[in-house]
């Protein structure tokens, strides 16, 4: 049966901006700190990922907020599986953020890879951490992904001929 995933977090100080709510970065720091602590519990923590030479990199996220997040309140953040690659290389996650009663407060959609850190290039990770991400919970709308749907969030710069200012 796939697992379930969540992460109870208190709102510190340092997470909130200057409105007095959850500030954007500390909802991309939660949604780290879900996945490596899942990694970690199930075997594969950063101790690993350096025997193997891998590290993740996460290539797009896409957050949504419902309702902000004041401090001096719980939170839960989870982890579905929304996509993976036959390999395991490109993976793709659904990060929601739950207040104290389970109301769904954000969710993120975000998708990476992993890659070899001597020689920066794309890679496939081992066997065992495939299995780990594998048995997460899938999302109903969950799909097997390749290289290409990895390429087809690319964000494709403007070039200027001129300076703007």
């Amino acid at each position: 049966m796939p697992a379930f995933y969540f992460k109870k977090f208190e709102i510190r100080w340092s997470d909130v901006d200057a409105n007095r709510h959850l500030g954007n970065t500390a909802y991309i720091n939660f949604m780290s700190h879900v996945r490596m602590s899942y990694y970690t519990e199930n075997g594969f923590g950063q101790l690993q990922m350096a025997e193997n030479n891998i590290g993740p990199v996460i290539t797009y996220e896409n957050l949504h907020y419902f309702k902000e997040i004041p401090p001096d309140r719980p939170i839960w953040v989870s982890l579905t599986l929304k996509g993976l690659s036959e390999s395991g290389s490109v993976f793709e996650f659904i990060h929601r953020f739950y207040d104290e009663n389970g109301k769904n407060l954000a969710t993120c959609e975000m998708m990476g890879t992993w890659i070899d850190l001597t020689t920066r290039r794309l890679t496939n990770p081992p066997t065992q951490l495939s299995r780990i991400v594998e048995e997460l919970n899938h999302e109903n709308n969950y799909e097997k992904l390749s290289i290409t749907d990895l390429r087809s969030n690319e964000f494709k710069p403007i070039h200027l001929d001129e300076p703007i200012i």
